[in-house]
């Protein structure tokens, strides 16, 4: 599942875009990303604002955090949370 500050509109758009086969909660009010502590102050090029840090967490059957992968990095993130499930 993916959690974004975006509208269920804007979501919906990205999501059939790339064909991704989860779904995607708009978080318009930042709660649940401000309790995953991902809602955070950003520094880009010297200018200071709020914004998601990109971060994967990895559940277990009871719904408790199992894994956390936090500032995501594209390349090769994939693999890592494959290795992370398989373990």
């Amino acid at each position: 599942m993916g959690v974004s500050g975006d509208t269920v509109e804007e979501l919906a758009k990205f999501r059939d875009k790339y064909e991704l086969n989860f779904p995607l909660a708009g978080d318009t009010a930042h709660k649940m990303l401000e309790k995953y502590g991902i809602w955070q102050e950003k520094n880009l090029y010297g200018v200071k604002k709020m914004g998601i840090v990109r971060t994967t967490y990895i559940l277990d059957g009871d719904g408790k955090v199992a894994h956390v992968f936090p500032k995501v990095k594209v390349d090769g993130h994939a693999r890592e949370v494959l290795k992370a499930l398989k373990s």
